[in-house]
């Protein structure tokens, strides 16, 4: 049985995507569905710094820190007890030797290794993440600010708030299509405060063979920090056998 890991979240960027629903379902693996709010799906990047990782029972002390970044997308899928929200992760990168090599193995979620270069001072944030593969990079600028980007389809902080908050299972990819490696998050205490984006780029949103033009654009983003956090492992996902043949010839992968 996989360990459930706890760790203090000392910093969490989300930057959000207003997709359109068919661009996106067109890539989603099954069983998942995009999430919508308004005509809208949304997707995006969440770059996290971990403090004190370490499995529940041992001191924060003897836990590491890590950079890590996701391209994360809200889903829906269907259950025995009806439909479920949650997070899909095509891939996720780190800055941890020891990460990576666990992820995927020891606890789920398989992770990839990748440079970060992090600025922080007064309130701004860039942070550039290349994966040691080549197959991933991305940059993000923002500065904190008072009100939700304009044009968002958020309408307010609480309505973000709310929709993240509600979404707290997530299920990455792992090498095997089909099957999902599961976690779930809880976290002492909630709250997000606005940023406004001065730049994102992504080699996975910037993909034209993956969203044409105006498919994907950046809607918004969100920071949070300071969260005592625990990440208890789920049993995979399996999705059935014939929809994952019949999807694996009309479906691109999202990331290698």
């Amino acid at each position: 049985m996989s360990p459930t890991i706890k760790a203090t979240i000392e910093r969490r960027i989300l930057v959000n995507y207003r997709v359109d629903p068919d661009a996106l379902a067109g890539i989603l693996p099954e069983p998942f569905r995009p999430a919508l709010v308004g005509d809208f799906a949304i997707a995006g990047i969440c770059l996290i710094r971990l403090g004190g990782i370490r499995p529940a029972g041992l001191p924060a002390l003897l836990g590491v820190t890590s950079e890590n970044a996701a391209h994360r997308v809200a889903v829906e899928w269907d259950t025995a007890d009806g439909p479920v929200s949650g997070v899909y992760v095509p891939r996720r990168d780190t800055s941890s030797r020891l990460s990576a090599l666990l992820g995927g193995r020891v606890f789920p979620g398989w992770q990839h290794r990748a440079r970060f270069h992090v600025e922080e001072a007064d309130g701004s944030y860039r942070i550039q993440v290349s994966g040691h593969d080549g197959r991933v990079r991305m940059a993000v600028g923002a500065h904190r600010t008072a009100t939700v980007m304009r044009g968002s389809v958020f309408a307010s902080v609480e309505q973000a708030s709310e929709f993240f908050r509600c979404a707290p299972v997530g299920y990455a990819a792992t090498p095997t299509a089909g099957v999902f490696d599961g976690v779930a998050l809880t976290a002492e205490g909630w709250g997000i405060e606005p940023l406004h984006l001065d730049e994102v780029r992504s080699s996975f949103f910037d993909s034209p063979d993956r969203f044409p033009a105006g498919t994907a654009v950046p809607d918004s983003a969100f920071l949070m920090g300071g969260l005592e956090t625990c990440w208890r492992p789920l049993p995979a996902l399996v999705a059935p056998r014939e929809r994952v043949h019949a999807s694996s010839h009309a479906r691109q992968p999202i990331l290698p």
